[in-house]
C-alpha cells in the first residue's frame, strides 16, 4: 500500500524590511526548488503575502531559505493554515 504525503497550504504575510530586498525572487526560486505551488506579492502597506502549498516540512524549508537570505529582515509573520487549490507552480504576482 502506497502512502500519501500530506499536503498543506499556508497563507503568510511578512513584515519587515522585506520589500526591495529580492525578497519576492528568493520566495519564488526556493519554492520552485522545494516543489512547491503558489504565488508571492508585494503589499501596498510594505509586507509580502504569500500562499505556499505542498509537504509541510517544504514549506518550512521555503521559508527558511527566504528568511536567511541577505538584507532581509523578517521582524512579524503571520500564518494560517488554509483549503488546498491543487495548484501547480509558482509565480510572482505582483
Amino acid at each position: 500500500m502506497e502512502t500519501e504525503r500530506k499536503q498543506e497550504r499556508r497563507h503568510y504575510v511578512f513584515r519587515g524590511e522585506v520589500q526591495g530586498v529580492g525578497f519576492r525572487y528568493r520566495m519564488y526560486y526556493a519554492a520552485r526548488s522545494c516543489g512547491l505551488a503558489g504565488w508571492v506579492k508585494n503589499e501596498w502597506d510594505g509586507s509580502v503575502v504569500a500562499e505556499l502549498e505542498g509537504e509541510p516540512r517544504m514549506i518550512d524549508e521555503a521559508v527558511m531559505q527566504v528568511a536567511q537570505g541577505r538584507f532581509v529582515d523578517i521582524t512579524d509573520t503571520e500564518v494560517r493554515v488554509i483549503p488546498l487549490c491543487g495548484e501547480h507552480g509558482f509565480e510572482i504576482v505582483g
